[in-house]
């Protein structure tokens, strides 16, 4: 398959990543900035070495089973605990929501939904937005108050947090740049990220964003009450899709000046709280354990896909997932649709017309998806809610099943310069007003289907078994009262 400039992956230099990571998901590491800054044989001694504080940060319930649990112990110069009390942020973000249970704000809708590309904000404002103010929900399904739950946000920004943090209490926050660079500091250390690569940052840790390539914009998935993992590959075996060792963890990093009026921005129940602190919360010095912020570059996963025919389920391109009590079930899965190789034979090779008891949110980070040949844009969303019926639309569905179309499916084709992604929820999902009644949103999305024609033909040949009104006939072999005459 052929693809056009506009269509490739974007680049990815201007700040190179130069930055230390440690290899590795579900790891237990230990970095320290400082030699000997980390103590030794237990991790709360009488005095730290350095004169450092002890800090846990538990990411589970000090009682959940060892294989599931998540804690880091932060060695800091100052403990997280000097601040002033915490007010309600003013301004405050309206547009970010952590209770779906108030129809005021969202409502349930089962029709297709599509939005193109939010506009960037220009590079030297107004508005003056960064990550925390360019943050909008855009759906979700239950209760961060009652930990069980999801919410889908975007963001566009075109300004750097200056003297302020952000902590996200409610979940953990699954980050994808569709453009520009984010250079994330969190109390573990520095992670750069480009489109093309996500970031996970667990509940609880403090991270500022930074762009150095100027305004950036992309998506968010919050999950409520769980963490992500690499999901069990089942009868793919001990190999495949994303590997452990491809995500990457940031090594410490400390400041120690002096920042009087510091700000910490706290998401909390869907609203903003903030405090202030005479010193900036990177002052970790070291640190060790297993609940850490990670990176992971899309390009490294390994796809597997059908090689004879029928098309594969997307659950088989699944990087993370949320699990529930439920086996098999997700409260949310990230999956992607990565450049790769098509081969099946006699198969209509894009996504096939399906309904689904799972709800589907849809983004593109660059190319073209392969089921929609018009009208979904790199940077734009669609949502297919629960058994809401959805798949190729018109000219994708015609060009494929045309002769021309029909010849080519048949011999192995190269999906190249394309990259999208989905979250994916048993939960389903309100939609947010403002998302409803955005100039974004493509009102016209229906249309992409009703194209949709009858090709039913039947001749004289009876293969079909139908009487003259249209009616089947039905044949029935193989029963004990199945005789001749």
């Amino acid at each position: 398959m052929s693809t056009s400039s506009t269509h490739r992956p974007p680049p990815r230099q201007q700040q190179a990543d130069t930055y230390s990571y440690l290899s590795g998901l579900g790891n237990s590491f230990s970095s320290e900035a400082v030699p000997g800054s980390l103590p030794a044989a237990q991790n709360s001694p009488l005095l730290c070495p350095l004169g450092l504080y002890a800090e846990q940060l538990s990411g589970t319930s000090f009682t959940s089973p060892r294989h599931r649990n998540l804690r880091t112990w932060l060695y800091r110069i100052k403990p997280s605990v000097t601040h002033e009390p915490f007010h309600p942020r003013d301004p405050p973000n309206r547009r970010l929501v952590g209770d779906f249970d108030d129809r005021a704000t969202a409502v349930a809708t089962p029709t297709q939904l599509r939005w193109r590309p939010a506009d960037l904000p220009p590079r030297d404002g107004p508005p003056d937005l960064d990550f925390v103010d360019g943050l909008y929900t855009v759906c979700g399904a239950g209760s961060s108050f009652l930990r069980h739950g999801f919410a889908i946000h975007m963001y566009a920004a075109n300004k750097s947090m200056d003297g302020c943090a952000f902590c996200n209490a409610d979940g953990d926050f699954l980050i994808v740049p569709q453009q520009g660079k984010l250079l994330i500091t969190t109390e573990c250390g520095k992670m750069l990220v480009s489109p093309g690569e996500i970031v996970v940052i667990p509940q609880g840790f403090r991270f500022a964003v930074d762009l150095p390539d100027g305004p950036s914009r992309g998506y968010v998935s919050e999950i409520f009450g769980a963490h992500f993992q690499l999901p069990d590959l089942g009868p793919i075996g001990a190999n495949g899709l994303a590997a452990a060792r491809d995500f990457l963890s940031p090594t410490a990093w400390f400041e120690q000046a002096h920042r009087p009026g510091y700000t910490i921005v706290q998401k909390y129940g869907g609203e903003l709280f903030t405090a202030t602190q005479d010193f900036s919360p990177f002052n970790v010095v070291a640190w060790h354990g297993n609940y850490v912020p990670y990176k992971y570059d899309l390009s490294k996963f390994c796809p597997f896909n059908t090689v004879l025919f029928d098309h594969a389920d997307p659950s088989v391109n699944t990087v993370l997932t949320a699990p529930t009590d439920k086996p098999g079930v997700a409260l949310l899965d990230f999956v992607i649709f990565p450049p790769r190789w098509l081969v099946a034979e006699n198969t209509f090779r894009p996504p096939y017309y399906h309904r689904n008891c799972m709800s589907e949110f849809m983004g593109l980070i660059y190319g073209m998806y392969e089921a929609k040949a018009d009208g979904f844009l790199p940077g734009g969303a669609s949502l297919h809610s629960c058994m809401t019926p959805h798949g190729p639309d018109t000219r994708t569905y015609e060009a494929t099943i045309s002769k021309l179309g029909a010849a080519a499916n048949n011999a192995p084709s190269s999906l190249r310069g394309t990259l999208a992604f989905m979250f994916e929820s048993a939960l389903i999902p309100r939609v947010c007003r403002w998302a409803l009644e955005s100039p974004s949103r493509d009102l016209d999305y229906y249309q992409c289907w009703i194209g949709l024609k009858s090709h039913f033909s039947h001749g004289d040949d009876g293969h079909l078994g139908d009487d003259e009104d249209g009616r089947a006939t039905t044949t029935t072999t193989g029963g004990e009262d199945d005789k001749e005459e």
